[in-house]
């Protein structure tokens, strides 16, 4: 019963696939806190580097209203050419800062989650009518850190305006004594500058706001063990299908190297037990090759292809078990080995020699092995 407990409980972080499936519903981490200060601070910032563009847009516009003729303005025609005008010059002033809110709105996001997009999360959902459900949203833990967040922002920024506009008193109250252009222009910098300072307070709140995000996104997508368990086998296999597939790989792979036994010039052998096919072509290879290995039942039936194919079998045990026990399907043999293979084709290839021409057999050779490479 604790091992099945335990078992249940969310204590592993979210495997790739776990968060890979939840970004395609578009669970991603979010923070309100995030976009509406960046929102904020980068609208700030436009109005001061762009205040001057717009404000003297908007002051061409108001001026080319004002200064229409009476005839102009009887005239329907020149009326609605002057009002065209007027757009065309206030769109170009506020444009460039229409653009920047749009750029920092959308890129804001992404920041934090990636982009994300889901027909399924926008799709109706009736819980979300229930009062029920409703409250235990505000009841919840995301409840409890959105209230927290809202008092914190209001006394974050509330003690930051107070202090900036008691810090700069004198500039607010010296506004009265200025003419009216300069005191218009000093006004609008003030207010400018008084929006970003208050505006910046939010980097706090989203500096503490976007680690709960992360933690609170990684919470909800926290897997039991037996999730895990289950994903590994939904992603790699389960295992009696993994060996049915590793038993039909070792099948096929035995059955291409039982159709390249013909080809091998010699067959070394323990007798039984082990069995060694070597092919060695001198104008293709630097080094004999292996291309075939078995022992027992495997062994037997490389012996059997051989004997049908006419590959002459050689018996050496010591080199035969050193054989395969340091070499390779496919792979060129082992360098200690070389020269007890070297005796054995030499032997082999006079062999065949001597009975194509009806000469005398050579004489067997005892190949060599040296002592630490015999099992």
């Amino acid at each position: 019963m604790a091992d099945n407990d335990t078992s249940q409980e969310k204590t592993e972080e979210p495997t790739h696939k776990k968060l890979r499936d939840a970004k395609q519903k578009g669970q991603v981490p979010r923070s309100k806190e995030l976009n509406s200060m960046s929102v904020m601070v980068a609208g700030a910032t436009g109005l001061l580097l762009m205040g001057p563009f717009m404000i003297a847009h908007l002051a061409q516009m108001m001026r080319s209203g004002f200064s229409l003729s009476r005839e102009q303005i009887m005239n329907p025609a020149e009326l609605f050419s002057h009002f065209q005008e007027a757009l065309l010059t206030a769109a170009v002033g506020i444009s460039p800062f229409l653009m920047l809110m749009t750029v920092i709105a959308l890129a804001t996001p992404m920041i934090l989650g990636g982009w994300a997009f889901s027909v399924g999360s926008m799709a109706f959902k009736t819980d979300r009518l229930n009062p029920l459900s409703g409250l235990k949203r505000i009841f919840s833990a995301n409840g409890l850190m959105e209230l927290i967040k809202a008092l914190a922002k209001f006394f974050v920024v509330s003690a930051i305006a107070v202090s900036f506009l008691w810090g700069n008193l004198d500039q607010f109250l010296g506004l009265g004594q200025e003419a009216f252009l300069p005191a218009l222009n000093h006004a609008a910098w003030l207010f400018g500058y008084s929006f970003l300072v208050m505006s910046s307070s939010l980097i706090l709140i989203a500096a503490i706001d976007v680690p709960f995000q992360l933690w609170d996104h990684s919470k909800k997508l926290k897997m039991t063990m037996q999730e895990v368990r289950d994903e590994m086998k939904e992603t790699e296999g389960r295992p009696e299908v993994k060996s049915k597939i590793r038993a039909l790989q070792q099948e096929m792979a035995q059955r291409r190297m039982m159709e390249d036994v013909p080809t091998a010039d010699v067959i070394i052998t323990n007798p039984t037990h082990y069995a060694v096919a070597l092919r060695y072509d001198p104008e293709k290879m630097a080094v004999p090759v292996v291309v075939a290995l078995g022992r027992d039942l495997i062994a037997l039936k490389i012996r059997e292809i051989a004997s049908e194919s006419g590959v002459e079998i050689f018996e050496a045990p010591p080199l035969a078990r050193a054989l395969y026990a340091h070499g390779q399907l496919g792979k060129e043999i082992p360098g200690q080995l070389f020269y007890a293979v070297a005796q054995v084709l030499a032997f082999v290839f006079q062999l065949q020699r001597a009975r194509n021409q009806g000469l005398d057999l050579p004489d067997r050779p005892e190949p060599y092995v040296p002592p630490e490479e015999k099992s």
